[in-house]
């Protein structure tokens, strides 16, 4: 592992398993580059509050931004529509059923400003093989038997760090990142990783806090 220059704090990672300290991403958030992304290396990331995010082709890039996107599960915002789709018995809710499903149309979802995807076949066959391990999980939301979207990510016992959700039908989605709120509120559990700031993810009750926070609950 070797720094890249001291005005562009780039770590490019070697086969050894290990990340510099979170401190020194840059103010984006990068931290670094390279590595590859095992079952070992993924979980030594998101117990150290990094994840992997990058473009198809492209070398693996590792991130630990600040401020950290989260959700207090009893912070969860439900709008008085959403209330009556979760009343109305519209949705059914499994858990770990087809988690490679959802995982492939989070990969394939067409997403407003996005072009392509970062869930690669590469990404998909890790987070499969920390599925089978049992750190990566899966929320399903179904209709009529047909299912119309989900979310997944690494469940660390008390807290869950969110990767990406997909939805084929109006608030599919959203049922999911409720219904796991509400999950971790009965099991008080801590915190729900969201990563990155989006308007969706702020109107659903998420804030952002600064990393140390977010690392302190996080090594609890």
């Amino acid at each position: 592992m070797r720094k890249d220059s001291e005005q562009n704090p780039m770590f490019f990672l070697s086969e050894r398993l290990e990340f510099p300290p979170v401190e020194r991403a840059n103010t984006e958030g990068l931290l670094a580059v390279g590595g590859d992304l095992s079952p070992e290396r993924l979980l030594l990331a998101y117990q150290n509050g990094i994840f992997p995010w990058f473009n198809e082709d492209a070398l693996i890039l590792w991130w630990s931004p600040d401020p950290r996107m989260v959700l207090f599960p009893n912070k969860i915002k439900i709008s008085k529509s959403m209330r009556k789709v979760i009343n109305s018995n519209q949705f059914r809710l499994t858990i770990n059923t087809c988690f490679e499903a959802v995982v492939s149309n989070c990969s394939t979802i067409k997403r407003v400003g996005q072009e392509g995807t970062w869930i690669t076949k590469e990404m998909k066959n890790a987070y499969l093989k920390l599925h089978k391990k049992g750190y990566a999980k899966s929320y399903e939301v179904w209709e009529n038997n047909q299912l119309v979207g989900g979310l997944y990510g690494i469940d660390m016992g008390h807290v869950f760090c969110g990767e990406s959700m997909f939805s084929t039908k109006s608030n599919a989605s959203k049922y999911a990142f409720i219904m796991l709120a509400q999950e971790f509120q009965k099991e008080d559990k801590q915190l729900i990783d969201c990563q990155l700031h989006t308007p969706h993810l702020e109107s659903l009750g998420a804030e952002e806090i600064p990393r140390a926070s977010f690392l302190e609950i996080l090594k609890r």
